[in-house]
């Protein structure tokens, strides 16, 4: 493997490889749910850089490198404070570029999605905005929306959504997009469309019901049913729920603990192991499985693999370089 992120491109085309040959395997059950699909690489900008360039009293969206023992894990904030960090055009156009530059960062090992606002996740969509749309503005907008989440998902590395505050609409379809979900006991979540005679549009649809199963999936979608946070748990609609704190932002320092656990692995066999748990879960197991082996052979010839096993014989903590 070359370089470890220009590798998982010729990887995902070995994945497709592996998929065709699976589905005309002797069991004959070829699979008509095709693998998610990762992203084209972009360079990343420089350390602290935010995509704000159109916010005229605030960055919008705010994107911090960490650093010492937390460098690895960026941190993109929203901050539209004056309209609950609702989806706008312009928030829109900021993540999506602020995304882009993340996928082939090598030294980027996590991202955390939050929010830089006390007490609110993501409102959704700015439904002030959308109200002076014309129609065919609106179905473009939602359309830029999906493709903005669907990004997020599609990134390489691991990412959480830490839910401190409430989290609707195409807020929490933003935090379903996210690897792992973290929320306050006292955070509001919910898919709350059909209030307003539409769907949710960004891929509620589809992943909060592979998140909790179909069943009780379209009961919250059919009732518009917002829940907290125990009962996001209960329901596997999140991994973990914490007690608030006084500074608010109790989801936030749970999702940094949870990125500092990430951080010692090695960061090609995070990357391909990623890959392959989204594109197999979208495929029958035998095909999942031929997925699973051509991602297992890309982590052998990795000099990471090499460091490892010295580390393991030494008995020290290995140095990873993400080659």
């Amino acid at each position: 493997m070359a370089a470890a992120l220009g590798g998982l491109g010729l990887l995902q085309g070995r994945v497709r490889l592996a998929v065709a040959a699976a589905a005309t395997s002797s069991l004959g059950r070829p699979s008509h749910r095709p693998p998610v699909r990762g992203g084209a690489a972009a360079a990343l900008p420089s350390a602290g850089r935010s995509y704000g360039s159109e916010a005229k009293e605030e960055e919008e969206l705010r994107v911090r490198y960490l650093d010492d023992e937390h460098k690895g894990i960026v941190v993109l904030g929203l901050n539209r404070s004056h309209a609950k960090n609702a989806l706008n055009k312009n928030l829109l156009k900021m993540m999506s570029k602020a995304v882009d530059a993340l996928k082939s960062d090598k030294k980027v090992r996590t991202v955390i999605f939050r929010s830089e606002v006390p007490g609110i996740f993501c409102a959704g969509a700015d439904l002030k905005e959308r109200a002076k749309m014309h129609s065919s503005e609106v179905s473009s907008f939602v359309s830029k929306a999906r493709a903005t989440v669907n990004e997020m998902a599609n990134l390489p590395v691991p990412t959480i959504a830490a839910i401190d505050g409430t989290a609707l609409g195409g807020g929490l379809e933003l935090a379903l997009a996210c690897d792992i979900r973290v929320a306050a006991s006292s955070a509001k979540m919910g898919l709350v469309e059909t209030k307003l005679a539409i769907i949710p549009g960004a891929g509620g649809t589809q992943r909060l019901p592979r998140t909790i199963g179909v069943s009780l999936a379209k009961e919250l979608i059919f009732s518009a049913r917002i829940v907290d946070g125990e009962e996001a748990k209960s329901i596997g609609l999140i991994s973990h729920v914490v007690e608030q704190n006084e500074a608010g932002d109790a989801a936030y320092r749970r999702a940094l603990a949870l990125a500092r656990e990430f951080l010692p692995q090695g960061p090609v066999a995070m990357r391909v192991a990623k890959l392959a748990i989204n594109q197999g879960m979208e495929v029958d197991l035998v095909t999942g499985l031929a997925i699973e082996e051509a991602c297992y052979a890309q982590t052998i010839p990795t000099k990471d693999r090499i460091e490892g096993l010295l580390a393991f014989k030494e008995k020290r903590p290995p140095r990873y370089k993400g080659e």
